[in-house]
């Protein structure tokens, strides 16, 4: 199956501004892995308009889909790198789909005078919350943001994911399937792009090498139910 015209551009937009890198990195698990997304470098309009567009498009088409998303009314962008994404998908999501939603995102301390508080945009009590993240290894972001979330009233329907680097989770599973069960099962948590989709583009592009290591990777770490 081949790749769709949003993941191709953001994966190639990706490594053209240094946010998506092949080589041998550290993760915070301690895992030597042979790639590294980092989606703070994802800061030039141009970049901005494409993972924007990537996340409205993935939306859009999880919310027709069956299991897909629920119906939401806020999109939550975890602080820091989350605000931005969220801001510009909100946008897109209005002007490409006819999709109305607010969004909203947390302050990292609490904000003690004027109108206070640990959360800043549309309200979210009382309210279904879409939860906007870019790569998941472990899927602590999520459910941090889940709990910011319940604790301010809103009841989060789902998540989407940049990347869903496809491994296994704290309890021997995909930390996607993990996260679809806490918010309510399967096709909860779509994402952009997974492991398997740069493993297609290294593929389709002949980077034998870096394919083999991401092979080898997948071997040892990867939810195999995903696959």
């Amino acid at each position: 199956m081949s790749l769709e015209k949003y993941q191709t551009e953001l994966i190639e937009h990706g490594m053209a501004a240094g946010a998506l890198k092949f080589g041998t990195f550290t993760l915070k698990s301690g895992r030597s892995s042979p790639y590294f997304f980092n989606a703070g470098l994802l800061a030039s309009g141009p970049v901005l308009d494409t993972l924007c567009s990537a996340y409205a498009a993935t939306i859009a088409a999880a919310l027709k889909s069956t299991p897909g998303l629920p119906q939401f009314d806020v999109l939550f962008g975890p602080a820091y790198k989350g605000i931005p994404f969220a801001a510009g998908t909100a946008l897109l999501l209005h002007r490409d789909h006819s999709i109305s939603v607010g969004f909203a995102y947390d302050r990292k301390e609490a904000k003690d005078h004027g109108e206070g508080g640990i959360l800043v945009g549309a309200p979210v009590k009382g309210k279904r919350v879409l939860v906007l993240d870019d790569v998941a290894t472990a899927g602590t972001a999520i459910r941090g943001a889940i709990e910011t979330v319940t604790r301010e009233g809103g009841e989060v329907v789902g998540a989407v994911l940049m990347l869903d680097r496809q491994e296994v989770g704290k309890e021997g599973r995909s930390t996607l399937a993990e996260v679809e069960e806490l918010l309510g099962g399967k096709g909860r948590v779509p994402t952009i792009l997974k492991m398997k989709d740069l493993m297609r583009w290294l593929q389709e592009h002949g980077r034998t090498e870096e394919l083999a290591k991401m092979q080898e990777y997948w071997e040892k770490y990867g939810a195999k139910e995903d696959a």
